[in-house]
């Protein structure tokens, strides 16, 4: 039997993964990771096995702003990707993700291949590329996850995996990495390797702890700002509807997204549309609609008019103000759906899970005249919305939705305040007691 004595603080649980978190079934979870590496991999008894833990990401201002170096607000939140990982002397690399096809490689060889793209292979090379050309003396490891970021929840489940990866590296090689240098080696995998034109903000979010303000002005050096706040504690329960779907397939429609902002932004001599305001857009929408075209104006102004709510609404936390917070939510929720054109994709319009998730959670807000707010979430076109409902009506509205979405379409979320990385170390022969 596992010894749990080394990592059961419930200080530990509790900062991980919320105040109302079941420690008993958390240090089963953490049980079963161990348990389930050293049993694929049969590791000497002598080799350090530490626990690592990313978690999932929840975007809470700043729709699709962070590739135009703008600003954004997310927090890191309870769910994570948790693996147990024990380091190697050569170059072998050996993922073991439950519920996944495993993933081997030799990380001598880090070159890019066009037959991996859109895989968890081009992912884990990528990250080891980034590192290799940092000069960093990689070595390969062997490990075993479990995820509670479930793919296509919206949450980042990627981004997980990839900061897990790095923070692995990081660690057993002593590389030093801040968070910001962590997300950055998620994102070269993503773009260069994976294929995907994602920005930052996942990254850095799952990378980080608490809640966050982002400016992107400097990519390579951005403003990470803390914003203390417990929505629970203000009266909401932050929370994600599963509406169905997941982002397969949907890496086109997501290219569109900054590729119009791009065209939009060429009318002005730029590349993006930070430092484009809406006056400009406005002034000269008759060239750009013109030029670029009406979907790319509307997705520029967007941009520009998200990222000046997200200053606003890191304000309001600060200040404790939820109704204005709120406001600015609903805001940006709108300017989604009408600007950003997020919602569903184009190529599959009879497919609208989150505009039916929309269309419901304000049809309860209004039926029970309650002050809340709900948007889509994250990269948008499937997956899930964000909403906030007074903490005294929530599990009524779980079960509102859940007669349409299906048991368990509801997940609340709480800020964690731990950053990812290492959460215990032990040798094989002290985990087994």
């Amino acid at each position: 039997m596992i010894g749990m004595e080394e990592f059961s603080a419930d200080v530990i649980l509790h900062s991980l993964y919320g105040k109302k978190v079941d420690t008993a079934a958390s240090r089963a979870r953490w049980t079963h990771v161990l348990q389930s590496c050293f049993g694929r991999f049969s590791p000497d008894p002598e080799l350090t096995c530490a626990l690592f833990s990313s978690p999932g990401r929840t975007e809470l201002g700043g729709n699709h702003t962070d590739h135009q170096l703008g600003k954004v607000l997310a927090a890191s939140v309870n769910l994570d990707t948790l693996g147990a990982v024990i380091p190697r002397n050569d170059t072998q690399v050996s993922l073991v993700s439950e519920g996944h096809e495993e993933v081997h490689l030799d990380i001598s060889d880090t070159v890019m291949r066009e037959s991996e793209r859109g895989t968890a292979l081009a992912l884990i090379r990528g990250i080891a590329d980034w590192f290799v050309k940092r000069g960093t003396n990689l070595k390969g490891f062997q490990a075993y996850t479990i995820s509670s970021v479930h793919k296509g929840s919206g949450l980042s489940s990627s981004a997980a995996i990839e900061i897990l990866t790095a923070s692995a590296w990081n660690t057993f090689s002593h590389a030093g990495c801040s968070p910001i240098e962590l997300a950055q080696a998620g994102q070269y995998a993503e773009n260069r390797y994976f294929g995907k034109p994602s920005g930052l903000m996942d990254q850095l979010a799952c990378a980080s702890a608490g809640i966050i303000a982002i400016d992107f002005e400097n990519p390579t050096s951005p403003i990470v700002e803390s914003v203390e706040a417990d929505f629970q504690q203000l009266g909401w329960t932050l929370c994600v509807v599963h509406t169905g779907g997941d982002h397969a397939d949907l890496t086109h429609e997501y290219a569109s997204i900054p590729a119009d902002m791009q065209q939009a932004a060429q009318c002005f001599g730029k590349e993006v549309c930070r430092g484009i305001s809406a006056d400009d857009l406005i002034s000269r929408a008759a060239e750009v609609r013109e030029r670029a075209g009406d979907r790319a104006w509307l997705r520029a102004f967007h941009a520009v008019l998200d990222s000046e709510r997200t200053a606003r609404q890191a304000d309001a936390l600060r200040k404790g103000d939820m109704h204005r917070y709120l406001e600015e939510v609903q805001a940006s929720g709108m300017s989604s759906v009408i600007s950003l054109q997020n919602i569903y994709p184009a190529s599959h319009p009879i497919t609208q899970g989150i505009s039916v998730g929309l269309a419901l959670t304000h049809h309860f807000l209004d039926t029970h005249r309650l002050t809340g707010a709900v948007r889509v979430h994250g990269g948008g076109f499937a997956g899930t919305v964000q909403a906030y409902i007074p903490n005294d009506h929530f599990s009524s509205y779980r079960t509102f939705m859940d007669q349409v979405f299906g048991p368990g379409s509801v997940t609340p979320l709480y800020i964690r305040t731990i950053p990812a990385g290492m959460v215990a170390s032990a040798s094989v022969r002290q985990w087994l007691g």
